[in-house]
């Protein structure tokens, strides 16, 4: 079972999950429509890291709230609030090359789980729920174009990166994390020592995949219905909150479909099974924030508006990096 290393009550970008948790609702869960609230996150993530083996310490890294008139999306909201990223470090050799791990669309840090005892004997692994994501804080999301969306996630890293003081290091995309530390990379290059994507998301448009088969799809009623709501910015974790009670039943059957019957790799135990499925319903059903870039960073059928490979001023400048 896994340590948590107590972290420095006076390190000045931190702060401890309970002062983080400010907003606690008086109902019991099994009276709310929607069974979760930050407690439930936080609680759900102790329990599956509890698997890891590797000590680890789990804080809110603050981001801060943004001078007036700032330009960072995340600055904008009604509240003046400092915004925080949940971060897990876990305890490595000295000296040990530093690994920051970046999950992708609807998931969360404690997604790499099994990952995470296998890479700490090699590096010192940083774990972060992105902004609006996980045990992350979730503000209101105002964006309103792909660059502001991508601007949400990219700035909001920078300000992590600085709040740790970290230098440079390997910078780990999974997905839609892929994406975003690819985009990262580019603007910030002087920070990324390497970048590893795994299964990134967002390298081609729809154009440039050729998918004629989407075109047919969308000219049929079943198509023009999902490419509506898919514009309407209609997310799956909508759907996770509108069952209410009965959400948690939908999310294992996912997960045990995804992790278990259909999986190429191991298979889930039982116990991990269970302690996953609890900590992704939470992350999923917890309010609406990083989720809604869904429709401005993606176009239906998940092709991206802004392709990476059509970002770079050097169409190879992504070759020699890891792909997996």
């Amino acid at each position: 079972m896994a340590e948590e290393l107590g972290s420095s009550a006076s390190a000045p970008t931190t702060t401890s999950s309970s002062s983080w948790a400010k907003t606690r609702s008086l109902w019991p869960s099994i009276l709310r429509w929607i069974p979760t609230s930050v407690d439930h996150i936080i609680a759900a993530e102790k329990r599956l890291l509890s698997l890891v083996k590797t000590p680890y310490v789990v804080e809110q890294v603050n981001i801060g709230s943004g001078p007036p008139g700032s330009k960072i999306r995340w600055f904008r909201s009604t509240s003046d609030e400092p915004r925080f990223i949940n971060t897990a470090t876990f305890q490595s050799k000295e000296d040990s090359p530093t690994l920051v791990m970046v999950h992708g669309y609807a998931a969360s840090q404690g997604f790499f789980f099994r990952n995470f005892d296998a890479l700490a004997n090699r590096f010192k692994v940083i774990a972060i729920d992105q902004l609006g994501w996980g045990g992350s804080s979730r503000p209101d999301f105002t964006c309103k174009s792909t660059e502001e969306t991508e601007a949400w996630f990219i700035d909001s890293f920078e300000e992590w990166r600085k709040a740790k003081n970290l230098g440079s290091f390997i910078l780990l995309g999974h997905s839609f994390g892929g994406y975003v530390a690819a985009k990262y990379a580019l603007k910030h290059p002087e920070h990324v020592q390497h970048l590893i994507l795994v299964g990134p998301a967002g390298f081609s448009s729809e154009s440039e995949s050729k998918s004629e088969w989407l075109a047919k799809f969308r000219e049929t009623w079943k198509g023009a219905v999902l490419n509506h709501l898919w514009e309407s910015n209609f997310t799956p974790q909508k759907v996770v909150r509108g069952l209410g009670p009965w959400g948690p039943d939908l999310v294992n059957r996912y997960t045990t479909a995804r992790f278990g019957a259909y999986s190429t790799g191991e298979v889930l135990t039982e116990e991990e099974s269970k302690l996953l499925s609890d900590y992704v319903y939470h992350t999923l059903a917890a309010k609406a924030s990083g989720e809604l870039c869904l429709k401005y960073i993606f176009s239906f059928g998940a092709f991206a508006r802004m392709p990476l490979i059509q970002r770079s001023d050097n169409p190879t400048y992504f070759y020699p990096f890891l792909f997996l």
